[in-house]
């Protein structure tokens, strides 16, 4: 089972060199969208802020499926597994993320959804560019604690040896 432990582990530090290829992404599409009268840029950005939270989801269902073995299901299924991954489950797993962050996750969530459900045209750039302000220093939160929880993991199959 050990083995299972390690290659999440290394599936979530993975991720993570994704996800920061992205923020850096996001970042320069902005820079550029703010000296251009072109709003397909502001598409382009939300594109990618969609495609964070979405890798970021990844990693979170990896962690439901393979440790908590409870994926959430029905409508709402998002917003449970942001909110499972804020909980403990006793005797298998510490909180994957604090309280804060899932609270700076969910507006990622919310616009997430957004991006899936409305035309771009209607997309609001002064939205996007909230989340893209916000967007560096909320994954700087993030890798601290998904390395350290993929430490943990590491730990737990260490133990299970």
């Amino acid at each position: 089972m050990n083995g299972g432990y390690r290659a999440l582990a290394g599936r979530i530090r993975l991720e993570l060199d994704e996800l920061a290829r992205v923020v850096e992404r996001v970042g320069r599409i902005w820079a550029v969208s703010t000296l251009s009268p072109d709003d397909f840029l502001v598409d382009a950005a939300a594109l990618n802020l969609h495609g964070y939270y979405a890798g970021l989801e990844r990693v979170f269902s990896s962690i439901a499926v393979r440790l908590d073995r409870s994926l959430p299901t029905g409508d709402a299924w998002h917003v449970e597994l942001l909110r499972q991954m804020a909980a403990e489950v006793p005797g298998v797993r510490p909180p994957v993320i604090d309280a804060a962050l899932l609270d700076q996750l969910d507006r990622y969530r919310g616009f997430r959804h957004v991006v899936r459900n409305v035309y771009s045209y209607r997309l609001d750039p002064r939205q996007i560019g909230s989340l893209v302000d916000d967007l560096d220093s909320m994954h700087a939160l993030l890798l601290v604690e998904l390395l350290e929880f993929a430490e943990r993991v590491e730990l737990i199959g260490d133990a299970e040896d």
